[in-house]
């Protein structure tokens, strides 16, 4: 199974210019807080940094105890993860072990010393982890046990299922990045920085998860066919080839492409429930930490659609195009925007003759009227000039920065942060 969807892409460079401007020092936590950590508080943060890297940036940033949960959050979802994707554990024992997994957080003991996955450090020493956990206040601690319930219930399901329906194709990302979704917002509102609605809603927390895991599976097939997994439904790519690896084929590149526009489409449909979602969130470290990932998706969608190079390589977006999304996507107005000028980018790539080609555009004039009215619309250029100035300045520093690490972002591409 891929690895959960979370909310930002894998690259180191990410994590990096993050970090730079959020101001974290080394061990990424905000400066002024690094000292009143307990021992096993510093550890756990320890392993957020070496289990996620890119998500670990957000997460530090966030106000308050809330940075906390949702550190333990990933954490234990994280443990839960790489006990489904190690390979070496028979289904027999691993089935029970997703099932009751969220029964070991109650474990002051419980541990796991027989995984051979990178990230066995969680499993290994969970003790620490399920000792912040059990610290949290009950609020927290209730929502955490929820989802890793819940989740590790759909990962046992999925173990040995294909993706088939594009019902199925929601319902697996529903548990790996939706169930995500849903429990962070039911920990924005539990830290009271953002309304009860914000947690209420799990359709608009769950179309957050399944925009940024869609957009994932998206990108990463020919990496995930090189690994052996299939995330694309097979109800759409059943139309185009006979086998979901046929798509790789160089004589089927546009049928292969048409069955990812497809996708791309379905994917689109997300949207409004996103913007409708972040409409809603007041704190500024919240926003930040949700609406980074949602414009990063939307952009890596419109960089796949109608490209062929999917299919060939690696698609992603550029480091400098990472940086102004980064800094421009700081309130709604701005994502908004953002949104605009991305879902129109693919419009003007739809070909008249691909088989979902009225679809896309259907969904495309839902956005433009749904969620962007003609008079919301604001382009760049109406940034003040003080701003224009200050932000050319980040993006030049962040740029050095950025280029000083281009080597040891390498060594991270190969993670999957999906």
């Amino acid at each position: 199974m891929e690895r959960l969807g979370m909310w930002l892409g894998r690259s180191r460079e990410i994590y990096n210019l993050l970090r730079f401007r959020l101001g974290s020092g080394a061990g990424g936590l905000p400066r002024r807080d690094q000292d009143a950590l307990s021992d096993s508080l510093r550890t756990c943060y320890r392993y957020l940094n070496q289990t996620s890297r890119s998500f670990a940036a957000v997460i530090q940033a966030l106000d308050g105890e809330l940075r906390h949960a949702v550190c333990i959050f990933y954490l234990v979802l994280r443990a839960l993860d790489t006990i489904e994707d190690d390979m070496t554990i028979n289904l027999e024992t691993k089935v029970p072990m997703l099932h009751d997994f969220h029964s070991y957080l109650y474990q002051t003991d419980w541990r796991y010393m027989e995984s051979k996955e990178k990230d066995k450090q969680v499993l290994e020493d969970f003790p620490t982890i399920s000792l912040e956990f059990r610290n949290l206040a009950q609020v927290y601690r209730d929502v955490i046990a929820d989802i890793c319930h819940k989740m590790g219930i759909g990962m046992a399901e999925f173990l040995e299922k294909k993706v088939d329906s594009q019902q199925e194709w929601d319902k697996y990302c529903h548990y790996v990045a939706g169930l995500v979704g849903i429990g962070l917002s039911r920990l924005f509102s539990a830290s009271e920085l953002e309304e009860p609605i914000v947690g209420q809603d799990t359709e608009l927390a769950n179309s957050m998860g399944l925009f940024l895991q869609k957009t994932n599976i998206i990108r990463d097939y020919l990496e995930d066919q090189l690994e052996g997994r299939e995330f694309w439904p097979r109800e759409v790519w059943g139309r185009y080839v006979k086998k979901l690896s046929d798509l790789a084929k160089p004589e089927n590149i546009d049928v292969a492409v048409q069955c990812m526009n497809e996708l791309i489409t379905n994917a689109l449909h997300h949207v409004p429930d996103v913007l409708t979602y972040l409409s809603r969130l007041k704190n500024q470290s919240v926003f930040n930490f949700c609406a980074i990932p949602q414009v990063m998706a939307i952009a890596t969608l419109a960089a796949c659609y109608n490209n062929k190079q999917v299919f060939r390589g690696v698609v992603k977006i550029r480091k400098g195009q990472a940086i102004t999304l980064m800094m421009d996507a700081t309130n709604i107005q701005a994502v908004k925007t953002i949104m605009y000028q991305y879902v129109e980018e693919i419009s003007r790539k739809v070909p008249s003759g691909d088989p979902s080609s009225s679809k896309t555009q259907q969904i495309i004039v839902s956005i433009r009227t749904t969620n962007l009215p003609n008079s919301a619309v604001v382009t760049r250029n109406h940034y003040s000039p003080f701003y224009l100035s200050f932000a050319m300045f980040l993006a030049a520093l962040s740029w050095r920065y950025l280029s000083t690490m281009s080597k040891a972002s390498e060594e991270y591409v190969q993670a999957s942060e999906n």
